[in-house]
């Protein structure tokens, strides 16, 4: 049986909920039925996925992209394609910009989807919208990664019965860390009675961490024995360095940077926060619950479909100072609280296992590529109607 060919196009391999998602995917699908590529628009940046890839031995292509447009990926993206010649072209972020018009001359001979991986009013800049929309309408399948994003998508394209595959982890990479708690916290100059709020997320406006740190300066500061551990880079780290500082945190507020050892960070912590103004599905949330962490995160996104207020952690409304504050404190003071909660996070992360993602994504391709088998006899049109009906039922 002839394999089915897939390739996923990504803007680079910066070690993002997206990017991570697609190297899931190529790293864990069926082999014996799908041969798998990617394609990083970008330059290689030294990302431990890209050590994953090439550990798996994934074929990859790295098209050298430049700060700013640049035509010449056009050109580089369309001989990849027409080389490698995929039966499925899935895109993801906002490489569309660049993907578009070579996914439209192959969609005689491949299927197009594109994964939506934040609400749709902040996948793209506005003046960038009418490309979503314009491939939206000329075959490209949207899959969104929460019921949040695929009602997003419907308010702005005004697309009905989006098909959603959740965002997804390898859960038992989380739930047993290599390095055990004790040992990272002596090794990072933590006491074993220190209480850590963590947060793992890029310093971008998105994620408000400027609030996650009027919170924490409003209450659990106050005890010398809590601390604030925030994971990742971006722009905004050297503001929010001096904000911390301002605020008289500077002992109590920790910046790891981008770290390679997620699981074994999230094994020492002992919450996990997250003050974002709007999200898509966030894997950092899941690996939270995975390692075994209550959460406390602002409803934003599809954050309410990972958790519940109560069970796993606390839900509060975007930009809830007070709330996120009290939330933190309330958790500082209370060992079996966070226990708890924290128990029954682990069990609701197996729901959200990366087996079925790859699952879904594995019956979807098959889908698409019958289809493709049918158009190319020219027993139909171009329209994959049915297959976004058949798909509903067993993805949402």
């Amino acid at each position: 049986m002839k394999k089915i060919r897939v390739v996923h196009l990504i803007p680079t391999l910066t070690p993002g909920g997206a990017e991570r998602m697609a190297v899931h995917i190529v790293r864990g699908i069926n082999g014996q039925r799908f041969e798998v590529a990617l394609v990083s628009v970008s330059r290689p940046v030294g990302s431990d996925l890209e050590g994953l890839l090439a550990e798996f031995g994934a074929k990859v292509w790295y098209l050298g992209k430049d700060l700013g447009f640049d035509c010449r990926m056009y050109y580089r993206l369309h001989r990849v394609l027409r080389n490698y010649r995929p039966d499925i072209i899935h895109t993801h972020l906002q490489v569309l910009r660049y993907a578009l018009p070579s996914m439209l001359w192959l969609k005689r001979t491949s299927m197009l989807l594109h994964t939506v991986n934040n609400v749709a009013e902040r996948e793209v800049e506005p003046r960038a919208r009418w490309i979503q929309r314009y491939a939206f309408r000329h075959g490209v399948l949207p899959i969104a990664v929460a019921n949040e994003v695929a009602s997003s998508l419907e308010r702005l394209y005004g697309i009905q019965r989006c098909p959603v595959i959740w965002n997804c982890i390898p859960t038992k990479l989380y739930g047993c860390p290599q390095t055990p708690r004790g040992q990272w916290r002596a090794r990072e100059g933590f006491a074993d009675d220190d209480v850590l709020f963590a947060c793992v997320a890029r310093f971008a406006p998105q994620k408000n961490h400027a609030l996650l740190l009027k919170a924490f300066a409003q209450g659990p500061a106050s005890d010398p024995k809590a601390h604030l551990v925030l994971v990742g880079d971006g722009s905004l780290r050297e503001q929010l360095q001096q904000q911390a500082r301002n605020l008289g945190l500077a002992g109590q507020v920790h910046f790891l940077g981008v770290r390679t050892d997620i699981p074994d960070v999230l094994g020492a912590m002992d919450v996990f926060v997250l003050s974002s103004d709007w999200e898509g599905n966030p894997l950092s949330v899941v690996e939270a619950m995975a390692s075994g962490l209550p959460i406390v995160s602002t409803a934003a996104g599809g954050v309410p479909e990972l958790m519940e207020n109560g069970k796993e952690g606390f839900l509060l409304q975007v930009g809830d100072l007070r709330g996120l504050s009290d939330c933190m404190i309330a958790l500082l003071k209370s060992l079996e609280t966070r226990r708890s909660l924290g128990t029954a996070a682990a069990r609701r992360a197996r729901d959200f296992d990366v087996s079925v993602m790859i699952g879904a994504y594995e019956e979807l391709y098959e889908t698409l590529y019958r289809h493709l088998q049918i158009q190319q006899k020219g027993m139909i049109g171009e329209s994959i109607l049915p297959a976004e009906e058949r798909l509903m039922g067993q993805t949402r």
